[in-house]
């Protein structure tokens, strides 16, 4: 661990961007993360360097990924079907199964170096999900945890009908982590459609836009969850000028 922690992040508004872009981003600034690490195992604590940690939020083209567990039969369409429908497809190395980004989803990609906070995947998962209750419970939403499930859910104490509104699915090496959370605000649902989301085949999907009946602004959203990361890791955002790596 680094003698001193970062408290601090670069919030990185990436807009409208391809997938491949996006991943292509954050892995650079993952990997810079570790190469700064791995220098400071050789150095005395009062020479190390500090390691940055980022936070990057987007919107993403019709996009499927498939996380290294999730199996691809829960892609329910063929190549030219994705065509039809204007969607691409990506197997990554995030945990988890298979889910949907696209235009009115919140895609947020912590790339944090635990070290300046704690050392706990488990932990580090109830966080981000805490961040997405909070952020919901804004709009009078009311969502939490399902047990030996990842995500955050509305109606979660219902069996019958609770609906999953934030998607999870995380890398870690070194206590470094990348990719992250899809919040569903104005997303077109009917994509969930054609997949089998996260491997669940019993639990429906759902938005903001869907929970309160209007469309929600998404900067305003992206503005409460930016509050409610500062608020649940204890650190301080700064803004960061986009320039992609």
């Amino acid at each position: 661990m680094n003698h001193v922690q970062n408290k601090t992040a670069r919030f990185h508004d990436l807009g409208n961007i391809a997938y491949s872009d996006a991943w292509d981003y954050q892995t650079s600034l993952f990997e810079k993360t570790l190469e700064i690490k791995t220098r400071n195992r050789n150095l005395a604590p009062e020479e190390q360097q500090l390691t940055d940690n980022h936070l990057l939020f987007c919107e993403h083209p019709h996009v499927y990924t498939l996380g290294k567990s999730g199996k691809e039969s829960n892609l329910l369409l063929k190549d030219d079907e994705l065509s039809a429908i204007q969607a691409t497809y990506y197997h990554i190395n995030r945990g988890g199964d298979i889910t949907y980004h696209g235009p009115g989803q919140i895609v947020g990609y912590p790339i944090f170096d635990l070290d300046n906070f704690f050392t706990d995947i488990h932990k580090y998962m109830r966080a981000l999900e805490e961040i997405i209750i909070r952020t919901v419970d804004a709009y009078g939403v009311k969502a939490g945890r399902i047990k030996g499930l990842t995500g955050v859910w509305v109606d979660h104490e219902n069996e019958r009908t609770t609906r999953k509104i934030c998607a999870f699915g995380v890398r870690a090496s070194r206590w470094v982590t990348m990719h992250g959370f899809a919040l569903n605000v104005n997303t077109d649902l009917s994509y969930f459609g054609h997949i089998i989301p996260c491997g669940i085949v019993d639990k429906a999907v759902t938005s903001l836009q869907r929970e309160t009946g209007k469309v929600i602004p998404m900067e305003d959203v992206s503005t409460i969850l930016r509050r409610n990361f500062e608020d649940v890791f204890g650190l301080e955002l700064v803004t960061s000028e986009r320039s992609l790596i």
